[in-house]
């Protein structure tokens, strides 16, 4: 509810606003309070089969999606905007997860903390494949035109060698990011602490939570009705990917949730994850490593059409599916 009052009060026009450092404050809150959660969780669980299957089934997604993604939109749009569209629906949204955290404990299914984990390995791989992608274009001599839907030519290559993002450079981007920086060292505390340390911090962790979480969403109900004037004008092969991708994304996790028999309420979060794209971390790493891709294309989608999508239809569908399939 407070989701959908920000982005009618943005479509109004209105002046509320969150201040950039509060909203920052509270970015980082969440993801401590859910670093500390999943690991007194995973402190009382302890690193079983189910774990470990849960977390490799989240890196196989990881690489999956990217992957789709690109093969699906390279002869759409120009290959350094597909690939950097597949990165942002390859990796995760941390919000939208956080939420369909609270929604399933709020019904009854508390999931694994180890799914916090899921979260972070699922961060990095799409941005290091779309890199790697953009640097090999770079060096491709122009060798073929594609043409997107909405008439304009977009060359496959950049017309002979040129200079790449250094990996190295890439990877320490990707893997000391903040927000995921922040999310292990909580989980590491919450781990270590164990139950003395959950108990400690429940005022903190646990009765503060809701409330901070429904403040967020109204700052990213005011940033979607923000972003909506980018998706205007885009192709309609672009807003199909968008809004059915998420959908075909999850329907593909859930299928390997059920091969390999994990929980319900993991499988519900694995869904999310799958269905999630990344509106901060990827355009933060891909606005200097691939800027010959159009923001507004890869920040527009997925945060004006997949995100408010999921918050607001799709982790109820995905929670209700995962319980029916796996009980």
């Amino acid at each position: 509810m407070f989701f959908v009052f920000g982005v009618l009060a943005g479509a109004l026009r209105s002046n509320l606003e969150i201040p950039p450092a509060i909203a920052k404050f509270l970015s980082l809150y969440l993801l401590m309070a859910l670093g500390l959660k999943g690991g007194f969780a995973l402190a009382k669980s302890g690193l079983s089969p189910t774990v470990l299957l849960s977390l490799g089934a989240a890196m196989l997604m990881a690489f999956i999606v990217p992957a789709l993604g690109y093969q699906l939109l390279k002869n759409r749009v120009s290959r350094f905007d597909a690939a950097a569209i597949a990165a942002s629906y390859g990796s995760v949204s941390a919000v939208t997860f956080v939420t369909a955290m609270q929604y399933l404990e709020a019904n009854g299914m508390p999931p694994g903390g180890h799914m916090a984990a899921a979260l972070v390995v699922m961060e990095s791989p799409a941005i290091i494949m779309a890199v790697l992608l953009a640097n090999t274009l770079r060096r491709a001599p122009v060798s073929a035109v594609s043409v997107a839907p909405s008439g304009a030519a977009a060359l496959a290559g950049s017309g002979g060698p040129g200079p790449g993002t250094p990996l190295g450079k890439i990877l320490h981007e990707s893997f000391t990011d903040g927000a995921q920086l922040l999310l292990l060292g909580a989980m590491a505390v919450g781990f270590l602490s164990g139950e003395a340390g959950k108990a400690v911090m429940a005022p903190f962790s646990s009765d503060l939570f809701k409330g901070m979480l429904a403040f967020f969403l109204l700052d990213m109900g005011l940033m979607v009705a923000r972003s909506f004037g980018s998706v205007r004008g885009q192709s309609v092969v672009l807003l199909a990917y968008a809004s059915i991708g998420p959908l075909v994304h999850a329907a593909m996790a859930l299928a390997l949730a059920v091969v390999l028999q994990l929980p319900a309420a993991d499988a519900a979060l694995l869904m999310v994850l799958s269905a999630s794209a990344s509106y901060i971390v990827v355009p933060a790493v891909l606005r200097y490593a691939i800027p010959e891709a159009k923001p507004s294309l890869y920040l527009g989608l997925s945060l004006g059409v997949t995100f408010p999508l999921n918050i607001l239809l799709g982790i109820p569908l995905y929670t209700w599916v995962a319980g029916q399939a796996l009980g």
